[in-house]
């Protein structure tokens, strides 16, 4: 184990953060299961709230699983990527505020090198914890109680271990020499980059804890998996992990390969390999608030060649299901009859504006608490019974997407809670404000517009 004790890293990840924002603008979803992303029939979860994981709720699930798990009461809500960056870049602000160096690897997550920090903590009994302790309230004032988990350790991965082992809004800290004690007991998954797929092959030799990875040879990882990644399993199930936190990272692709453990001529193998691959990019996608334009598909033959295939979209998506169906065009075209080694999958041309069918994901019927009014009446006040199928159509047929800001000339502002039949009931409140009344508009209304996000951190006032 070589990571440099005198290294100190904390990974921060923002807890439920979509959500959380969410929660955060509409005071009504305070303490109510919330689950945002896509919205359409073959929608996929991007952030479900604690309160929803009870009911089993994730990431990365089809939103048709989520709703077939969530009770009624829970608000399916589509992305609002405007507000989440904004508070984002609060929090990033902070971090770079106490530490030059800071990786942004995500709209919600971040490596920072504490050990170049303007007052670094060190490894004296309590300091780290203290450190973060004030640095997450720090976060929680200025974002208007959002919390985050943390973690701190000698190396990238284990900090990112760390924060992840005591959700949410906890702080654990791994110090020098104690990097093994926490590491062994851990999956095998919890290496960076074993997969599924490497994980399963791994296990077939008795491999199922990082520990059993660890005694493993390096000259039997590389025999099993190739030099580079049989020498990086060796080196980082051994806590051997030296990467520097990087302060100005852009993406410019985000891809996803599996190398297979013999070759592959079944082409409904490859394709349902490619579906695995375009979920885990789309994910990435919504994970970092990106879209893409080139679409990329990347083959390595029996013979070790490699093939590559490109095709680039007018609009820019963050739709896995669009990647989906452009991989599986690029794929079409090649032979595979020989035998395939490798596929990956990835995207390019990335940029922080959707121009395409994300805006019209909100196939919505976002089954809200029942006591909310019924899309009938005209102007419907806060505890009238709502309905029992919830409410909402596509955002094609009205214009507007569940969870939208808006803003009406009289009422002030709001979000929309739902849309159909040629109208849009929107719930006026901010985070400022307490649950607000929900009034029933045509879907035209010119004194609706929509709105900016909530100023949170002064409030945002809603009439009634």
């Amino acid at each position: 184990m070589s990571s440099d004790p005198r290294r100190c890293v904390m990974h921060l990840d923002l807890d439920a953060f979509f959500a959380a924002v969410e929660q955060r603008d509409k005071p009504s979803l305070r303490g109510r299961p919330v689950v945002v992303g896509g919205l359409g029939g073959r929608g996929v979860v991007s952030t479900a709230s604690y309160e929803a994981r009870v009911f089993g709720a994730r990431s990365a699930m089809p939103m048709v699983e989520a709703r077939r798990r969530c009770p009624a009461g829970t608000a399916f809500l589509s992305g609002r990527f405007e507000a989440y960056r904004a508070t984002s870049r609060v929090v990033m602000d902070i971090l770079r505020s106490r530490s030059p160096l800071v990786e942004q690897v995500s709209v919600d997550e971040a490596y920072v090198d504490l050990s170049a920090a303007a007052d670094p903590p060190g490894w004296g009994e309590g300091a780290p914890e203290a450190w973060c302790a004030d640095l997450l309230g720090e976060i929680r004032e200025r974002t208007g109680g959002l919390t985050a988990s943390v973690g701190v350790a000698t190396s990238k991965m284990l900090a990112k271990l760390a924060s992840e082992m005591d959700k949410p809004a906890g702080v654990t800290v791994v110090r020098p020499g104690q990097e093994l004690d926490v590491l062994h007991p851990l999956d095998v998954r919890a290496v960076a980059g074993v997969g599924p797929a490497t994980a399963a092959r791994l296990r077939t030799f008795g491999v199922e804890t990082v520990g059993d990875l660890a005694r493993v040879s390096q000259a039997d990882l590389v025999a099993i998996f190739g030099t580079a990644q049989g020498t990086s399993l060796h080196r980082l199930a051994r806590a051997d992990d030296d990467r520097p936190v990087v302060a100005e990272r852009e993406a410019k692709s985000i891809s996803s390969e599996e190398t297979f453990a013999t070759d592959v001529t079944d082409r409904a193998a490859l394709e349902s390999e490619l579906t695995r691959l375009a979920e885990g990019v789309g994910g990435r996608l919504r994970s970092a608030s990106l879209f893409a334009r080139t679409i990329t598909v990347k083959v390595r033959h029996h013979d070790f060649s490699t093939q590559t295939r490109s095709s680039t979209l007018p609009f820019a998506t963050g739709d896995h299901a669009v990647v989906l169906r452009e991989g599986r065009h690029l794929l079409a075209g090649v032979d595979v009859s020989q035998g395939i080694r490798l596929l990956g999958l990835g995207v390019s041309g990335l940029t922080a504006h959707a121009q395409e069918e994300l805006e019209l994901e909100g196939t919505a019927y976002p089954e809200l608490a029942p006591d909310l009014p019924d899309v009938g009446g005209a102007d419907a006040e806060d505890g009238d019974r709502g309905p029992a199928g919830g409410l909402g159509a596509a955002l094609g047929e009205t214009g507007w997407s569940t969870g939208q800001d808006v803003v009406h000339e009289v009422h002030g502002p709001g979000w929309v809670w739902g849309s159909g039949r040629g109208r849009v009931t929107v719930r006026f409140e901010g985070p400022g404000t307490p649950p607000g009344p929900v009034r029933t508009f045509a879907a035209d209304d010119p004194a609706l517009t929509a709105g900016p996000p909530p100023d949170w951190s002064a409030g945002s006032g809603a009439p009634s």
